[in-house]
């Protein structure tokens, strides 16, 4: 048999350096597997190892529109022979769909926010009328599938919505769903974000809400601007960023215990989340609203430097455990 290697399933090569560092610091053998196109031989079993799932749902914004139905030919081939999986084939369509992540969180107890989803253009204003005659006030617009604060904008009436869907401006979601949502204003202007790895919490991260707005990847590549060097302006900021601005939209939130965290725990166990980033608000009048589950989680430096824990280095550790497990004997 040949030598059972961990196999990083992923499409963004930018994303991928601190977990290659990580992997290596550990000693562990591993093979980078980017799924953007090729072949797959069905009638041959896959190698032995173990095999760990980044695939992002904004892949499509790289060009790489092949590869979410790639990933899951690839998952499902690799579960039907019998293979580890790391955020397998289930955990894929949780990424990839936030109608399948807030049914899921809502079904495990936890609170979201009051959302419409509008399947198809000419649906998303009815959406919106359905979504303000139950919840008055400014609402937000994001796309099903998304990532990056795709599609996210704040609209304060119906009519500003119907005149944005009837623009040139719009952007059609890519599996053509819309989610009318509820607007909520966090109440330290921050959201929290939970990184889980293997069932445990490695540390929380708080979000600037107020300078990043709905754009809050904590990849250093979505800080800044690649074309001018410098920070991204993001939409939805409420305080706006001198372009000379270097601080960070992130930080550490020492000591976070929440009693949403055991709930995430439970979450994730239950639905085969073995690595994630699961992101809530606080708002003013004191719920604490769940709105996106990041399984192809990212980490920023900045957090990294004074967390307790390094993300990366946890995975690298976990997947060298599976890895271990799984062939004692290799």
């Amino acid at each position: 048999m040949d030598r059972p290697m961990i196999y990083a399933l992923h499409e963004n090569p930018e994303w991928f350096t601190v977990f290659a560092d990580a992997l290596d610091a550990e000693g562990l053998p591993w093979v980078e597997w980017q799924l953007l196109d090729g072949t797959l031989d069905l009638d041959e079993a896959p190698p032995e190892g173990i095999f760990w799932s980044r695939i992002s749902a904004s892949s499509h914004t790289r060009d790489h529109a092949l590869t979410k139905d790639y990933s899951r030919a690839v998952l499902s081939w690799l579960e039907a022979h019998g293979r580890r999986t790391v955020n397998g084939r289930r955990v894929l369509e949780l990424e990839m769909s936030k109608v399948d992540q807030l049914t899921a969180l809502r079904a495990a107890g936890i609170d979201v926010p009051r959302t419409v989803a509008a399947v198809g253009r000419d649906r998303v204003v009815e959406a919106a009328r359905r979504f303000t005659d139950a919840v008055p006030g400014p609402f937000v617009t994001k796309h099903n599938q998304g990532g990056k604060g795709l599609g996210v904008l704040r609209f304060e009436a119906v009519d500003d919505l119907a005149d944005h869907v009837a623009s040139a401006d719009y952007a059609e979601p890519v599996d053509g769903i819309t989610l009318v949502q509820e607007y909520v204003t966090a109440a330290d202007g921050g959201i929290t974000r939970v990184e889980i790895v293997g069932g445990e919490m490695i540390y929380a991260v708080r979000g600037d809400t107020e300078r990043g707005g709905f754009q809050l990847c904590p990849a250093d590549a979505c800080e800044i601007d690649p074309t001018t060097g410098r920070p991204v302006m993001p939409p939805g900021a409420t305080v706006q960023m001198a372009p000379d601005d270097a601080t960070s939209l992130f930080s550490l939130r020492a000591g976070y215990d929440d009693p949403v965290v055991e709930r995430y725990l439970r979450f994730t166990r239950d639905h085969g989340v073995e690595i994630a980033g699961v992101e809530n608000i606080r708002t003013a009048d004191g719920r604490v609203l769940t709105y996106d589950v990041n399984t192809n989680t990212n980490y920023n430096a900045g957090v990294e430097s004074t967390a307790p824990a390094s993300g990366p280095r946890e995975i690298a550790r976990f997947l060298g455990r599976l890895l271990r497990e799984s062939y004692p004997d290799a």
